[in-house]
């Protein structure tokens, strides 16, 4: 049972097993009732009572079936290049410019791994694709710190 400190003296508990808020006066003032002050008067008069309302729903439930859980997306960066989305603008006839992203030319490929002799699936630019067809996919993974044997 978690309790905390209301206003006007009360201890504010939270029954775990109902599911509902207490507030339960514990002390009573013992000054006279005011007329501008209506709390130390209602206060005064509830003392030792328990006065118990049901927690508030939250306004948005949280989601929890699997099939609403969205998948992660992967990022738009190629592993061997550094290549990612550049900012550009967007220039219309009338010479007004809005921002837009240009995207890397990612695509799944996959490679034959000479050392390895195997295939290994990539996610790569095309740009990295013809460094690999150049260079070798050894040279290259080892300059981009890539450890294929994980994949």
């Amino acid at each position: 049972m978690a309790s905390a400190l209301a206003p006007g003296g009360g201890v504010l508990a939270m029954l775990p097993a109902t599911g509902r808020r207490t507030l339960t006066l514990l002390r009573c003032p013992r000054a006279p009732p005011r007329s501008s002050d209506g709390v130390s008067f209602l206060s005064s008069q509830l003392c030792g009572l328990q006065i118990s309302m049901p927690t508030p729903r939250p306004l948005f439930p949280t989601p929890t079936s699997p099939a609403t859980v969205v998948a992660p997306v992967a990022k738009r960066v190629c592993p061997f290049t550094g290549k990612k989305a550049n900012r550009a603008n967007k220039v219309s006839f009338s010479n007004h410019k809005t921002k837009k992203l240009q995207f890397v030319n990612l695509q799944y490929k996959r490679v034959w791994w000479e050392a390895g002799k195997r295939y290994v699936k990539l996610r790569l630019s095309t740009k990295a694709l013809k460094t690999i067809e150049k260079n070798g996919l050894d040279a290259v993974a080892k300059k981009a710190g890539i450890d294929l044997r994980k994949e």
